[in-house]
């Protein structure tokens, strides 16, 4: 009887054991973002922790009105592990990085050929997610943080989590995972974009020809609320920043590319009757795109990609009755679809001359014309087969929709 006794007992010494490192949650800080800059000494970089402050923002303490909502520390080391030790000297709870949503890096340390040294570090700590997104910078990621102050999402965390994924489901920024980043660049043939933001408005004049995603972050004009812009990317080569690309760029490569994902967006173009007014629909695709590429040794290879999408127009500021006339029906249809695919045209045109590669992921589906890896790595996407291929993109307007207003007012009756 003695036995069966003694077994039970054991047994619950042994699921005991299993507690025996768990570190209270009040013992802990939680690094919601990483900065990372560039100093003059080789080899050593520059680390700054955002820190939230669980309680704020929390519903079971509501009375918080004298403690900050994160609490920023900057220390210096020669990767982000070791760094983050050093910082515990200043810091008095144990900071943890399992939380950690954003790592921020200027643009300065993005294009030098050390970014890959010190961005390694990351893959190989179990704490630090594959889910992480890459920010790029315009100024020195100690700044961003230290001026980045959300007017009305006092909580970090979800600061982050709310405006990096509304404008990942929108096209303007790119889905920008560490773990995307890695398998990208150790493919060695496609581009990686990274999600491009600033702090520094820039004050020259207008870029964009009123199209509302024709900027990069700092070019928005804007009048009040936080300065902080995320839009478009930082286009990576190799494990280097080579460049940036505007917001309508972005969203050209989520069409394109299988591997991301995009709800939908709005889009402006000029009037086609009109042309000094602006017609504005949301653009939606249901379905991926059709990518076939046909791979010749000895002559360019062909890529042909089929796009099939929805639109609804939401504005006809030039009171133009599209509805009624269907000439002007066609006119509205073709015009829309010409600028897409004259856009497109040029961004493929500009990845093939000026980056030698390209950011769709289509060498995904060129890998099955060769029998192994090395054959493969032999031809060489992005020297050889990509920047000398035949690219024809097509995009098919399915249905075209006015929204709940069949007609718009007529002038000559209003202001008879």
């Amino acid at each position: 009887m003695r036995y069966p006794i003694l077994f039970v007992v054991l047994s619950f010494l042994f699921l005991l054991v299993g507690c025996y490192d768990r570190i209270e949650l009040e013992k802990q800080s939680y690094v919601v973002v990483i900065g990372v800059d560039k100093t003059d000494e080789r080899g050593v970089y520059e680390f700054t922790y955002k820190i939230s402050n669980p309680e704020v923002g929390s519903a079971s303490v509501p009375n918080t009105p004298d403690e900050p909502a994160a609490e920023i520390v900057t220390v210096q080391g020669s990767d982000i592990l070791s760094a983050t030790y050093t910082a515990n000297s200043i810091v008095s709870k144990r900071i943890t990085l399992d939380q950690t949503k954003v790592i921020v890096t200027s643009e300065e340390l993005a294009r030098s050929e050390d970014f890959m040294r010190v961005i390694q570090s990351t893959s190989r700590s179990p704490q630090i997610r594959g889910d992480i997104q890459l920010v790029v910078t315009k100024e020195k990621a100690v700044d961003f943080l230290n001026n980045n102050e959300p007017l009305v999402e006092t909580r970090p965390h979800k600061y982050y989590q709310f405006m990096l994924t509304r404008a990942i489901e929108t096209g303007i920024i790119p889905k920008a995972t560490l773990h995307r980043f890695f398998q990208i660049t150790e493919g060695d043939a496609d581009l990686f974009l990274g999600i491009y933001a600033t702090t520094e408005m820039d004050n020259n004049e207008q870029h964009n020809e009123g199209i509302e995603d024709k900027y990069i972050a700092g070019e928005i004009p804007q009048q009040g609320g936080s300065p902080t812009q995320f839009m478009g990317s930082a286009v990576f080569k190799e494990g280097q920043m080579i460049d940036t690309i505007d917001g309508e760029e972005t969203r050209l490569v989520h069409m394109l590319d299988k591997t991301l994902r995009m709800e939908e967006y709005i889009a402006t173009i000029p009037d086609p009757i009109l042309p000094e007014f602006f017609v504005s629909y949301d653009y939606s695709q249901k379905k991926e795109p059709v990518i076939n590429i046909d791979y010749y040794p000895n002559k360019p290879t062909e890529i042909n990609v089929h796009v099939k999408f929805q639109a609804e127009i939401i504005a006809v500021p030039s009171l133009i009755p599209y509805t009624q006339n269907l000439e002007y029906r066609k006119k509205l249809e073709e015009e829309i679809v010409k600028r897409l695919e004259d856009k497109t045209e040029a961004f493929i045109k500009k990845t093939q001359t000026e980056y030698k590669s390209d950011p769709f992921y289509w060498s995904l589906y060129i890998r099955k014309h060769f029998k192994d890896i090395k054959e493969y790595e032999k031809a060489d996407w992005h020297k050889n087969i990509y920047p000398n291929a035949k690219i024809n993109v097509t995009y098919e307007l399915d249905t075209l929709e006015f929204g709940k207003m069949i007609d718009d007012s007529d002038l000559n009756e209003v202001r008879d």
